[in-house]
């Protein structure tokens, strides 16, 4: 079904994310997620000893079209340098649950303000091989916000047509070889900008949200 989701509107996302909700923990994983082919020195970083963590999925609300906003990491980071993702980071200690983490996150890299966000939903939070579990957490952003780019963390941010991610044909399936575990990859190609990993399967992951 690739193109049920075509010209979803800001309303039918809103009431179809209606029903998550914050994690009471942002620590716990559903460990059924988790496959069980993976190595034991693999699964153990996706298990043990991590950080909770979020990510805003900001979604723009322009007139005729909603866009997702991105970043490209700046290749000065230790974790994840030059790659796509969404603006977020880990838990700190004045953060009064995972919102405020991803709204924090946001402005810092971004410089949109949290009373520019309409928070909608969520998706489950998402264990990573360096050692956090991410929640992601969906908002609306006024199509008012200034960017501001934090150069020490963020390259460059851009915006992708909700639709374009949306649509399954976009998407790109390949496998990666990592510490002895063949993981499967799935990629988007936008307008020069390679967005996979971590990024691309929580697209997915809202996809699928959206479609139920």
């Amino acid at each position: 079904m690739p193109d049920l989701l075509k010209s979803i509107s800001a309303a039918e996302i809103r009431r179809r994310l209606s029903g998550t909700r914050s994690p009471a923990n942002p620590l716990a994983v559903d460990q059924s997620d988790i496959s069980g082919r993976l190595s034991a020195i693999l699964l153990r970083n996706l298990t043990e000893n991590l950080r909770p963590a979020a990510v805003l999925i900001p979604i723009i609300e322009r007139r005729h079209e909603l866009a997702v906003l991105l970043t490209e990491r700046s290749s000065a980071l230790k974790h994840h340098a030059g790659q796509v993702s969404f603006p977020g980071g880990g838990m700190e200690d004045g953060d009064t649950d995972i919102v405020a983490t991803a709204l924090r996150e946001a402005h810092e890299e971004v410089g949109i303000h949290p009373h520019e966000v309409d928070v909608a939903g969520f998706l489950n939070p998402t264990p990573t091989i360096t050692g956090f579990v991410v929640t992601p957490v969906i908002g609306f952003v006024r199509e008012s916000f200034r960017l501001s780019v934090e150069p020490r963390e963020v390259r460059a941010a851009f915006e992708v047509p909700l639709d374009f991610l949306m649509d399954s044909r976009n998407q790109e399936h390949s496998e990666r070889e990592f510490e002895g575990n063949t993981i499967p990859v799935v990629t988007f190609q936008y307008d020069g900008h390679r967005i996979w990993g971590a990024t691309a399967g929580m697209l997915v992951s809202l996809r699928r949200l959206l479609a139920t």
